[in-house]
């Protein structure tokens, strides 16, 4: 069955008529709940400042107040950011049956591969966006069937980025271990480690002629214990703040880090996973490129045992994250 992308309806969406499908209740349209002409300035972390101290006490304080930041000077060259938006960007500008090649597999568990939809939505509602998902790390998960082969450097750009960027969750795992009165190895070997997933996902926005109306992504939590994004230079993400919708301000070449479900369990609720959506633009595609960083399906989270005691209950439940997954994605309570 041939399914219909997004990519596919924008280019077909004329005089301002996009399907109901894409529409959203007025509680949720962008042109209503957003709070306009403010930019939502999350704080800004110098990764590169010699005061250690002083950076770890950003990262928690951020991680606890606003459960995302931006980092700046993080040692990832520009060049391989601008080579990893540019192979992504080549990809979907491909025709729609060379990347239809990628798609995910009919009937298999598994998220990795080309697609639109992912998770269900409770209105029944889509969003504008197509995807392209897999696994960049650890080696023994990576598939690579779901890497384009075309650009032909997509695999060595991926792989440079990867390089840089476990360098980069290296010292923000570190950070928040230490942050949490933890030795700073204890929170990432709680968290499984050099077996983490890395799980790639390039998110394909296209100009929508009704962007009042619609959303790209809507409101969420990102499941994985971080999530660092790389968007482009068109404004889409938003956060809720004091029970209101803002764009967060963009800035170039910083990375974006999100706090995640699994974080917020693990460190019973000190920090806070971020709830964000993703608006579309009328004029330009917009485009991100987060790396979620996941425990494998069979890994216990629960809170870190160093963090309850009779005066610090367990807050959330110890489970395997293949079922929060499963719960999570089709809407069952945790």
């Amino acid at each position: 069955m041939e399914v219909l992308r997004v990519q596919t309806v924008a280019s077909e969406s004329k005089d301002a008529v996009i399907p109901a499908i894409f529409v959203r209740p007025e509680t949720e349209q962008p042109g209503i709940t957003t709070v306009q002409g403010v930019n939502l300035e999350v704080p800004i972390i110098d990764f590169s400042n010699p005061d250690e101290g002083k950076v770890v006490q950003q990262i928690v304080e951020a991680s606890r107040e606003w459960g995302m930041f931006q980092i700046v000077n993080h040692e990832i060259p520009n060049e391989v950011i601008s080579k990893l938006q540019n192979v992504g960007k080549v990809f979907f500008e491909l025709p729609q049956e060379e990347k239809e090649v990628y798609a995910k597999v009919d009937g298999s568990d598994s998220i990795q591969g080309y697609g639109t939809k992912l998770s269900k939505e409770v209105n029944g509602k889509k969003g504008w966006v197509d995807h392209l998902f897999h696994i960049i790390w650890p080696p023994s998960s990576i598939n690579y069937r779901f890497w384009p082969k075309n650009p032909p450097s997509y695999r060595e750009v991926n792989e440079e980025y990867r390089k840089y960027l476990r360098v980069v969750i290296e010292k923000l795992f570190k950070s928040m271990s230490i942050g949490l009165g933890l030795e700073e190895m204890e929170l990432k070997e709680a968290a499984s480690g050099d077996d983490m997933i890395l799980l790639l996902k390039i998110n394909y926005y296209p100009p929508c002629p009704c962007p009042d109306l619609v959303l790209g992504v809507p409101p969420h939590t990102d499941m994985s214990y971080l999530t660092i994004l790389v968007p482009n230079e068109v404004q889409g993400l938003q956060a809720f703040r004091d029970g209101r919708w803002y764009d967060v301000k963009y800035i170039p070449n910083a990375l974006i880090i999100h706090i995640g479900d699994q974080m917020e369990i693990l460190s019973n609720g000190k920090y806070k996973a971020v709830y964000h959506r993703t608006t579309v633009n009328k004029e330009e595609a917009r485009m991100s490129w987060p790396v979620f960083i996941e425990p494998q399906a069979e890994h216990e989270v629960g809170p870190h045992p160093k963090l309850v005691d009779q005066h610090n209950p367990p807050k959330y439940k110890t489970k395997k994250y293949k079922d929060y997954a499963y719960c999570k994605l089709n809407k069952i309570p945790q």
